[in-house]
């Protein structure tokens, strides 16, 4: 078998032709050290990717506790708005790969993230910033969540089958520490500022990882967004001198220049921008300056106008997509992303919705108005602090993905993902329950702890079954369709970081949080039919890939 000269002994950047991972030799020679070179640099750009995306979820806590001039509502649509963002962005980074390679397209995609990042800093100076300022930088927020798209199918070319789920779950599971690490960063980014800089006074009392902090306390609440700022600018570098593009055929095999790799990637974003931000327009509430369309009306037209126009991409972009686009021909392309969106999609929603849920829900007192009505403006004297400990979860989830991933190798990811299932179900309706109780308590606090223990089992859960799914393409899918499913399922579930947000906010405003928990489980059982019938039964096609 012909196989890629070795490079020269630390040569930091390689065009890889001829690569193949499953000839042992050429891996053991000099691949392994490749790929993972390839996968160390990947893994903190997938970080800050995450946490510029899900940044809104802790910013908005602190924005309600500084008195921005903005409703409970209000603040849950900017999360719901860099969801929508970040999963419509993943369809076109599903295929970047492809036409620009991955170590452009890594590079250039975690250079974008500077500028959500930048801007959310500027804007979070004032109080008086307009509230459409925050969407737009929401909307340019989901360049964070796009990229998961394209890191994970790149990484999938570096890796032999027997490695995938290792190798996948540690990309994916140490990017999710990007919400983690966001979640602990930025309140304590927050509590310093430079000589000069402005800052705001908090109402109430808030918190960090280490304790909370009294009401009164000084915040510099810009240091959110100028935080990843200098993280990113080393990672720009390190992503341009340590990575590679893999130009075979089954990968990226007519790149071109850099320059010209970049346009193509800058377009194609633009697409998804376009269309999630039409989409944002369409759900967003009256209040909020949009239309108040149902987003179950909405999301499939922009997943459907987003493939389309993309498809419509003249000269060689189209013709290479419309190759990729094979992927929609296969039954299993769907059912996986079903099965993905119950996992991933979970994570990454409750991930975005949980701190500022924790603030609402037991951060005020519920109790009986003038005319017998409940009311939910009463400050909670004795509310846990929502940023001490929404981290959490979030931190869970990501930990245990690699060992999700590790499970699925040894144990097959259908069976894996089945167990997740049902502990899934059982935990959403639990936590249902304990959601309720708090909401109708002039005392929520009482329930915090088995709220909070039921939904660290839903993260336990979620996490695992985000490494066992992905582990299950690679052995579904042939080696040039995997890397393009993996980026379609993780687009299609990154939905969920719009849906779950706004599930939740609208019915904390309908003053039944628990029917929330209560739709999520119906769905969840949904996917435990669907895994046992199509990759457990008896006959199963793939028998628990």
């Amino acid at each position: 078998m012909q196989t890629i000269e070795k490079p020269e002994k630390n040569k930091g950047t390689i065009d890889l032709v001829q690569w193949n991972p499953e000839d042992e030799k050429q891996w053991n020679d000099f691949g392994k050290s490749i790929a993972f070179r390839n996968l160390w640099v990947s893994v903190p750009c997938l970080l800050c990717g995450f946490a510029v995306w899900m940044y809104w979820g802790v910013i908005t806590v602190q924005m309600l506790n500084l008195g921005f001039p903005y409703t409970k509502a209000q603040l849950f649509t900017l999360m719901a708005i860099a969801g929508l963002s970040g999963a419509t962005l993943r369809i076109p980074s599903t295929f970047l790969i492809r036409m620009a390679g991955g170590r452009n397209t890594i590079f250039f995609t975690t250079l974008l993230l500077i500028l959500p990042a930048l801007g959310t800093g500027i804007a979070l100076s004032s109080p008086d910033t307009p509230l459409y300022v925050f969407q737009i930088l929401a909307l340019l927020s989901g360049f964070g969540g796009g990229n998961f798209a394209s890191s994970m199918s790149n990484i999938s070319f570096f890796f032999p089958k027997k490695m995938q789920g290792l190798s996948l779950g540690l990309n994916a599971g140490v990017g999710n520490f990007g919400v983690t690490t966001m979640q602990i960063l930025v309140p304590l980014a927050m509590t310093f500022g430079l000589s000069g800089q402005s800052s705001m006074i908090l109402k109430s009392a808030s918190g960090t990882l280490v304790g909370k902090i009294p009401a009164g306390t000084h915040t510099y609440i810009q240091n959110a967004g100028y935080i990843w700022v200098l993280i990113l600018l080393p990672l720009v570098f390190l992503a341009w001198n340590l990575m590679s593009n893999i130009k075979d055929d089954y990968v990226s095999p007519d790149i071109g220049s850099a320059f010209g790799s970049f346009c193509k990637i800058s377009g194609m974003l633009s697409i998804g921008l376009l269309t999630s931000g039409l989409g944002c327009f369409a759900i967003l509430p009256k209040a909020s300056g949009g239309l108040g369309i149902s987003q179950w009306l909405v999301l499939p037209v922009v997943i459907a106008l987003t493939v389309t126009l993309l498809k419509m991409l003249p000269g060689k972009i189209g013709e290479t997509l419309k190759r990729q686009y094979k992927i929609f021909g296969n039954k299993h392309t769907w059912v996986m992303t079903i099965i993905y969106t119950m996992t991933f999609g979970s994570f990454i929603g409750f991930a975005a919705a949980f701190p500022l849920a924790i603030q609402v829900i037991f951060g005020f007192m519920h109790v009986p108005g003038a005319d017998g009505a409940l009311t939910h403006t009463t400050a909670n004297p004795n509310a846990p602090s929502a940023l001490t400990y929404a981290w959490i979860g979030a931190f869970i989830g990501a930990f245990i993905r690699p060992i999700g991933g590790w499970l699925a190798d040894k144990l097959g990811g259908a069976l894996v993902t089945q167990v997740v299932s049902v502990v899934m179900v059982a935990c959403a309706i639990l936590a249902s329950n304990f959601l309720k109780l708090a909401y109708q308590s002039p005392t929520p606090e009482q329930y915090f702890v088995p709220f909070f223990l039921t939904f660290l089992g839903l993260f336990l859960a979620t996490g695992i079954g985000n490494g066992s799914t992905f582990r299950s393409v690679a052995f579904i899918f042939n080696k040039e369709q995997a890397g393009p499913v993996l980026g379609w399922t993780s687009a299609v579930a990154a939905y969920g970081a719009c849906i779950i947000p706004k599930v939740i906010g609208d019915q904390i405003e309908n003053g039944t949080p628990e029917m929330a928990l209560y739709g999520f489980a119906a769905f969840y059982t949904c996917c435990v039919f669907l895994n046992w019938w199509f990759y457990l039964k008896p006959g199963a096609e793939f028998k628990n890939p």
